[in-house]
């Protein structure tokens, strides 16, 4: 496996997914937004742990497993952080959930998630670019 060209797919395709995020997030799809921000983390940390491990990331969109596989010390706060966004991906998959999740998913609440989802990603992006 070549290290350097997983890595940079990872990096490529979480920025594409950020990009996505936002543009949801200015068209007022909240629900969306969080989810494609939910995907974007996951490729940050699944480039981590190929630059961590020098293998290939599992197959997971578990935020805090990923992060235990790149050898993250995170503190309760990122943990609980992590957890919740990964949230937006199980409640985006399932209708039931999906409307209550709407509900909730104000413009406000979107973009508070939205600026602590990016701050970590930059923080990851650092680990795997420096």
């Amino acid at each position: 496996m070549d290290v350097e060209k997983v890595v940079q797919y990872w990096l490529t395709t979480a920025a594409d997914d950020l990009t996505a995020a936002e543009h949801l997030f200015q068209n007022g799809d909240y629900t969306h937004a969080l989810f494609f921000a939910h995907l974007y983390l996951e490729k940050m940390l699944k480039a981590r742990v190929v630059r961590a491990t020098g293998e290939h990331a599992p197959i997971s969109h578990n935020l805090r497993y990923l992060a235990e596989r790149a050898s993250l010390e995170l503190s309760t706060k990122q943990l609980a952080f992590l957890a919740r966004v990964t949230e937006y991906a199980i409640r985006m998959r399932y209708p039931d959930m999906e409307l209550q999740f709407k509900c909730q998913c104000t413009q406000e609440f979107c973009a508070a998630e939205l600026k602590e989802i990016k701050e970590f990603g930059t923080w990851i992006e650092k680990m795997v670019t420096s």
